[in-house]
């Protein structure tokens, strides 16, 4: 660890709050250092979609010239019902949009728009568009010798490990490849370009979605001269006469303290691997069953632990403590196990999810966050919390479901290793899934009834735009609907998981770290997933993690970069 033991600011963890506020301190004159757990840099942000809701921003202004601050604190009232803090959303307002163009005017961070609709646009103060905005494609050569040390983008979200964009948009062309000659042309260009890129630089080097904002971010960092030291984890925070003035950090025996003159900045991202905290903050883990979170296994609340052991408050506020996320146990063989999350297929034309009792239980096309609370809510009291994803031949052929792909991809691998379940009849299907035979008869019947027509009769599918948004437009009247007709018929068990947790470190709107009585421990900071959430516990849009953030860190940056009067 031959480095500087002293600097202005310390921050743990290297994802997408960590770095906004390392490289907001820095460029205000502030000498800063970044620790990191693992031997790549990223975090959480690296995997996930990368996109940001920050209402007001200039893309989205463009969107939307009618969104105004009223607006988005009435949104954010009815969404965060007991837990609104009218400050809280009034720091976010006033800054988000500031922070956009900061990172954008200086640094190499860039964004695009998106078409995402609010989660919930016909609640009052919602909207269709002009909110969520995204991490612009990168090429991460620009990283150099760095680039190995960007942490790799989900496995079962992408093909070969090659990344879509969070838009979808590429993704139609892969859906149509076998029946349309212009997205068969563009998948044949996608995939020659990907294979040079695995046999020169072994990943894909044009990243998208979370894996794009993790290395614009770094690379804004890296270019600024800030350290971001991997395998560099913080054991312990040092106190010297009731003020944090630093860490312990190192392992595998070599721990050093590294002194922070300001501050210390916790961005950990959160505790979703905190096997003991979240058996006490997940409803669904106290009856059992299995949780399996996509996230990090590193995420094992370090942040939340080292600010606790100095006194800090970081107590289970909200009925749900995470953003839930439905998914399924993907086996690559070997031993080896991925996590699938269900992001699209639950939106598409032919899909129904179901409970061991063959019966559906909520509108399959809402968000991840409703589905996982509804399927939460239904399974209370049962031994786990599961559904199961049903369709027909036509329905998988066109759409896949889950980790398997559309046709002509093949899918006896995924039958034999239990993945994907098949009944030539609904009673075969229901008794190879172990589900109730009636019922999901039954189910399949009353959703026929409506679907044939383009209507869900029992939940609505396709009557918000957010509904819409990820389902198919070719499919009409509704694109969130088409009856479940031909067999064999298909089952895929889907369980609870989650993208990151809510609850966290109380913090002063500024980061300063909160004890139990709410005074503030002097030099001590958070930010991002180890924070928490101003959403309390709700998922109002696409990019609710993201974007309030990455504005936090950068008030956190700014507020750090005052105190040393620069």
């Amino acid at each position: 660890m031959s480095f500087p033991k002293q600097f202005d600011v310390i921050v743990v963890g290297s994802g997408a709050a960590g770095l906004s506020c390392a490289i907001t301190a820095k460029k205000r004159g502030l000498n800063v250092v970044v620790l990191e757990k693992e031997p790549v840099f990223g975090g959480t942000t690296a995997l996930s979609g990368g996109v940001l809701w920050i209402p007001l921003n200039h893309h989205g202004v463009k969107q939307n010239a009618l969104d105004t601050g009223d607006l988005v604190h009435t949104y954010m009232q009815q969404e965060t019902g007991v837990f609104y803090d009218q400050q809280a959303v009034q720091t976010f307002i006033e800054n988000g949009a500031k922070m956009v163009d900061f990172f954008e005017r200086e640094t190499e961070m860039q964004f695009i728009p998106t078409l995402y609709p609010d989660y919930h646009p016909d609640v009052a103060g919602g909207a269709d568009i002009g909110r969520s905005i995204l991490a612009k494609p990168f090429d991460i050569r620009g990283l150099g010798k760095d680039m190995k040390r960007l942490k790799l983008p989900l496995k079962t979200i992408t093909f070969m490990g090659m990344m879509f964009n969070s838009s979808n948009a590429d993704l139609k062309h892969f859906f149509l490849a076998t029946k349309s000659l212009t997205s068969f042309l563009y998948v044949a260009k996608r995939m020659v370009n990907h294979i040079k890129e695995l046999v020169l630089y072994q990943r894909a080097v044009q990243v998208t979605s979370g894996n794009a904002l993790a290395a614009r971010l770094a690379k804004s960092a890296l270019d600024l001269g800030i350290p971001i030291l991997t395998s560099t984890p913080a054991e312990k925070i040092l106190i010297e006469n009731d003020k944090v003035i630093g860490v312990q950090a190192g392992g595998d025996g070599q721990s050093q303290s590294i002194h922070a003159r300001l501050g210390v900045v916790l961005a950990c991202g959160g505790f979703p691997h905190d096997i003991k905290r979240i058996a006490q903050a997940y409803p669904h883990l106290r009856s059992g069953g299995d949780h399996l979170s996509p996230t990090p296994k590193s995420n094992t609340g370090d942040g939340v632990r080292l600010a606790e052991a100095v006194g800090a408050d970081a107590s289970i506020r909200f009925k749900d403590s995470a953003a839930w996320m439905p998914v399924s146990k993907v086996d690559y063989g070997q031993g080896e196990i991925g996590v699938f999350p269900h992001l699209l297929d639950r939106y598409k034309p032919g899909v129904i999810g179901v409970l061991r009792n063959g019966k559906r239980f909520t509108n399959e096309s809402n968000s991840y966050h409703d589905v996982g609370v509804a399927m939460i809510r239904a399974c209370e009291g049962q031994s786990e919390t599961a559904m199961w994803l049903i369709c027909d031949k036509p329905t998988l052929g066109k759409y896949g479901l889950g980790f398997v792909k559309p046709a002509p991809m093949p899918i006896g691998k995924f039958i034999r290793n239990g993945y994907l379940l098949s009944g030539n009849t609904l009673p075969e299907l229901a008794q190879a899934a172990g589900l109730d035979a009636q019922g999901l008869e039954e189910t399949v019947r009353e959703y026929n009834q409506g679907a044939v027509q383009g209507n869900d009769l029992q939940y609505g599918r396709g009557t918000t735009a957010f509904n819409r948004y990820l389902a198919d437009p070719e499919q009409n009247p509704n694109p969130c609907v088409a009856p479940i007709l031909k067999g064999p018929f298909f089952a895929l068990k889907v369980v609870m998981g989650d993208l990151g947790t809510f609850d966290g470190i109380q913090t002063s709107l500024v980061g300063e770290v909160r004890k139990k009585d709410g005074s503030l421990i002097p030099g001590l900071y958070a930010v991002g997933n180890d924070r928490t959430s101003i959403m309390g516990g709700k998922y109002p849009a696409a990019g609710i993690t993201h974007g309030p953030n990455m504005t936090f860190g950068y008030v956190t940056g700014l507020h750090l970069a005052e105190l040393a009067g620069v």
